[in-house]
């Protein structure tokens, strides 16, 4: 039962099948006949401009679009689907097509590689696949196709090296692979190519020699390989190629000098050797080529004189000999009266000497470049005979002089570039009757006069730029006329008074840049019509008054610099445009707050606001300004803490807030933000500590935090920032130690920590700092111990300063290596021993109040010596003198008091006596003791203890005073 049912859906499928190949055979034809493939071919290609729609099984094939049929119509012989917008693949049906002498599926967007196929077509001697989007390598079988004469198959996508197969293409009269990706060199057979015409290989990545063998291309009149990786020489052999009309070798790494078996080339027209590697003379032999019309040696390293001369290269019309190493003058006979010459390009050369006169022979010049040479002396007063000169470029030469009157009459002057030479003087009024001028560069010159009226009569202008002269007077008010007027670049000028309104219907200005002068006023209101303007500059006048309203409706503005003028007001006028890229606002005096409309402008890199007046906080919404890689808002009233939005800036390489009133703590996120280059948060009222995040912001190169309130250590992630230029942390109260990770930061140049209280010894690592040059600064801390002589090694440091510390120790000798040094302040120290003679060109007041330092600009340290042990002598001497005195009037005292009981004793005597008790004394009442001689002479002798004088020398009431007086001060003391 089972084998029943299978043989019937066997026979079943048999008949299906034998239907579908009839239906085919009725659809498609015989698979004998060409149109049967055809329709195959067309089947597997995408056709939206339904370019095949005719192409039916039921009408015949040679009534079908882009076909040629044989005379009997049996076959294909040619087939031109050219510019019909097919993708898809290239069919390998196409080989059954055996009668086919022409294909041309160029400049559509078929993809995919050349079918291998394509070498079955033996009668082939067309094919067209350029300007597609095929891929692969160029088959070999295409070697196949011996009666080939023209094949293009460039502008696609194709790789790999040229098959030596190509050599096998014998008839072949034109072969294009331009525009590819091929690579590998030349390959050698080309040379059996003996009919080719045109060989076009320029643009891909071939690469190694010209092959000698080309040579073998007799009949060859296009040679362009332009645009690839060629080395080497020339070969001489070229100079073989008889026939040759076209050389383009432009663009190579071809080396060596141009050889002279070119100008055997008596057929060459065009000769492009430009951005090579060429050297040497141009050779003169070259001047016998009379059919050469262009000539462009440019961008190479020639050297020499110019040696091409237009008296004998009648046919010449373009002559580029730009970028080499020329030298010279261009030659007196350089110029025919009846010359063709159009284009002369002489520029970046070093070429001298004057104008050349002789060029004004050439009066078919319609460009002359003789730019960037060393060409000086005046213009020619007879320049019009050049009349159809339309670009005149003598830039950046020495030419000097003024501008003669008759430039005026070169009615067909369209370019003028006179900028970077020593021009003076005014504008000649005929530059007015220029109407055909399109652009006048005239900047860098030392020009100066008022800009002229009549320049505003030259309407087709689209540029001028005059920057750095010194034109003086107001912009002319008729500067409206120029209606075309594109760029208008006047800074670095001496203009003054008001912007003209006019100015304002120059509706196609784009670019206005006026800085640098001494305009002011106000701006016109007439701005409003500048709606393409998109670079504006003010900077460096005296523009004052508020921004006028009508500025908010310029939506095209991109950069605007109005800083250092006298604008007042809101910046709210300047926001209009969210195009903005760059608002540079810096000193003047604009107020109230920042609009967070600036956050409109989505491409906003640079945004400068400092030094004016404005108020508030900080926008949060900054935050969104992700592109902004500039950021100064300096010297402002700003308060409040940094909004954290701003940490969404990743690109900022410059935060700039100081001089403000900031509070808050310093964001742990500016250590999200890699990019930074430059922090400067100084002079706020921050406080806390550095967080240990600001470590991680590895290409910082400048960090100010001084003049805040911080405090605590600084963080030991200091010494991440190994970028570091500029450490300022000064006036600030940190403590605790400098962290020896400091030593990292090996390109500081300035460090700044005074005013702080900062402890422990200076660190021995800051001598690793070899960059330090500005200053380092370490002064009004709390550093003990001696200087490290380690900052010997800073030799570049300019000022050192460690005054008001506890330093002690002698002054290091290793100092005397700081040759660089110009300020020194070592004060308030305990410092002692000798200073290096080195520094004694250092004033006194570097070394105050370290008294035991001695030398040259202090006291010798001989004197010092000296005055030292002299003082303790005295002091001696003056203590014995002391103890003597005292000794002796505590010895006298002690005589007076017992002479004082003595006498009242004998006073008690005597008056007893008197009562009739007294008793006759021999020696008159005198007591004596010693010798009698010493007695008589009166004087008191320290060892004497005689408590009274001679009897003549006595003065009874003296001696009553004194003694009572003694008996006073005796019952004194003994009362304390």
């Amino acid at each position: 039962m089972h084998s029943e049912m299978g043989s019937i859906w066997m026979s079943q499928i048999m008949l299906f099948l034998a239907i579908l190949n009839a239906t085919l055979v009725t659809t498609l034809g015989d698979n004998s006949t060409d149109s049967f493939w055809l329709l195959r071919i067309k089947s597997e290609l995408v056709d939206p401009k339904g370019v095949l729609d005719n192409w039916f099984p039921r009408t015949h094939m040679c009534s079908w679009n882009g076909l040629v049929c044989s005379d009997d119509q049996t076959q294909v012989m040619g087939l031109n689907l050219s510019m019909s917008g097919l993708s898809g693949s290239i069919s390998i049906e196409f080989r059954h097509l055996s009668a086919l002498q022409m294909l041309d599926l160029s400049l559509n967007i078929l993809t995919g590689p050349i079918p291998s196929e394509v070498g079955q077509l033996q009668n082939l001697k067309t094919l067209l696949l350029y300007s597609n989007y095929l891929s692969g390598k160029i088959p070999a079988e295409i070697g196949l196709l011996k009666e080939l004469q023209v094949l293009r198959i460039g502008d696609n996508m194709l790789t790999g090296e040229i098959t030596p197969n190509i050599g096998n293409l014998t008839e072949l009269r034109v072969l294009a692979l331009a525009y590819c990706q091929l690579n590998g060199s030349i390959p050698v057979e080309i040379g059996n190519l003996k009919h080719l015409i045109s060989l076009d290989l320029e643009s891909n990545n071939l690469n190694g020699l010209i092959p000698e063998e080309i040579q073998g291309c007799k009949e060859l009149q296009n040679f362009a390989a332009s645009n690839n990786m060629l080395e080497g020489d020339i070969p001489a052999s070229m100079g073989l190629l008889s026939s040759l009309q076209i050389l383009n070798l432009a663009n190579n790494s071809l080396s060596g000098s141009i050889p002279v078996a070119l100008s055997q080339l008596s057929n060459l027209k065009y000769l492009n050797l430009l951005g090579n590697k060429l050297s040497g003379e141009i050779p003169e032999e070259l001047n016998w080529l009379s059919l050469l019309e262009k000539v462009d040696l440019s961008k190479n390293n020639l050297s020499g004189t110019i040696t091409l001369l237009n008296t004998q290269l009648k046919s010449l019309r373009v002559l580029v000999l730009s970028d080499n190493a020329l030298t010279g003058s261009i030659p007196i006979n350089f110029c025919l009266r009846d010359s063709n010459l159009q284009l002369l390009l002489l520029a970046r050369n070093k070429l001298s000497n004057k104008f050349p006169l002789e060029l004004l022979n050439c009066s078919s010049i319609q460009q002359l470049d003789l730019s960037d040479n060393d060409l000086e002396g005046e213009l020619p007063s007879n320049l019009d005979k050049l009349q159809n000169l339309t670009d005149l470029v003598l830039n950046n030469n020495s030419f000097s002089g003024t501008l003669p009157p008759e430039i005026g009459n070169l009615s067909n002057l369209e370019g003028l570039y006179l900028f970077g030479n020593i021009f003076i003087g005014k504008i000649p009024k005929e530059i007015g009757k220029l109407q055909r001028l399109s652009i006048i560069y005239l900047y860098d010159n030392q020009m100066s006069g008022q800009i002229p009226r009549e320049l505003t009569n030259c309407t087709s202008l689209r540029e001028i730029d005059f920057f750095g002269n010194h034109f003086t007077e107001s912009i002319p008010e008729t500067i409206g006329k120029l209606k075309n007027l594109f760029m208008l670049q006047l800074r670095q000028n001496d203009l003054s008074g008001s912007i003209p309104p006019s100015l304002g219907y120059c509706k196609r200005l784009q670019l206005l840049a006026l800085a640098d002068n001494k305009l002011s006023g106000t701006l016109p209101p007439t701005f409003r019509f500048l709606s393409e303007l998109s670079t504006f500059t003010l900077y460096n006048n005296s523009f004052e008054g508020p921004l006028p309203l009508s500025l908010f409706f310029l939506k095209n503005l991109k950069i605007i610099n109005f800083s250092h003028n006298r604008f007042s007001g809101t910046i709210f006028p300047l926001t209009g445009s969210f195009s903005l890229t760059a608002l540079d606002l810096t000193n003047n005096s604009f107020s109230g707050i920042i609009p967070s409309r600036l956050t409109m402008s989505k491409n906003l890199t640079r945004l400068r606001l400092a030094h004016n007046q404005l108020a508030g906080n900080i926008p949060s919404e900054f935050g969104q300004l992700t592109e902004l890689n500039f950021l100064d808002l300096s010297f402002n009233n700003l308060t409040g803490e940094v909004a954290p939005q701003l940490s969404n800036c990743k690109l900022l390489e410059h935060f700039l807030l100081r001089n403000n009133s900031l509070t808050g703590l310093l964001p742990a996120w500016l250590g999200s933000l890699k990019e930074l280059g430059e922090l400067d948060l100084s002079f706020n009222n921050f406080h806390g500590t550095i967080p240990t995040q600001l470590g991680k912001c590895s290409k910082l190169l400048r960090l100010s935090l001084h003049d805040n309130n911080l405090s605590g250590e600084i963080p030991h992630d200091i010494g991440n920032l190994t970028s570091l230029n500029v450490l300022n942390l000064e006036r600030n109260n940190f403590s605790g130690f400098i962290p020896s990770s400091i030593q990292q930061c090996k390109k500081l140049y300035e460090l700044r920590l005074s005013e702080n209280h900062l402890k422990g010894s200076i660190p021995f690592e800051l001598g690793v700092l070899t960059e330090l040059q500005v200053i380092l600064d370490l002064s009004t801390n709390l550093f003990s111990g001696e200087i490290p002589s380690s900052l010997g090694n800073l030799i570049k440091l300019e000022r050192l300063n460690l005054s008001f510390n506890q330093l002690e120790g002698e002054f290091p000798h290793s100092l005397g290596k700081l040759t660089s040094l110009h300020v020194l302040n070592l004060s308030y120290n305990l410092l002692r021993g000798q200073i290096p003679s080195t520094f004694s060109v250092f004033p006194l007041n570097s070394f105050l109040s370290n008294d035991h330092l001695c030398g040259p600009p202090l006291a010798s340290c001989s004197e010092s010596e000296g005055q030292g042990k002299m003082m303790l002598s005295n002091t001696a001497v003056a203590s014995i003198i002391v103890a003597i005195v005292f000794t002796s009037t505590m010895i006298c005292l002690t005589m007076l008091y017992i002479m004082l009981r003595i006498w009242c004793n004998w006073r008690k005597v005597t008056i007893s006596t008197t009562d009739g008790c007294v008793i006759e004394q021999k020696r008159e009442g005198r007591w004596v003791y010693g010798d009698e001689k010493k007695r008589n002479d009166g004087y008191w002798n320290v060892n004497s203890l005689g408590l009274m004088p001679p009897p003549e020398k006595h003065n009874s009431s003296t001696t009553c005073i004194f003694h009572l007086k003694m008996e006073a001060e005796t019952r004194d003391k003994t009362l304390v």
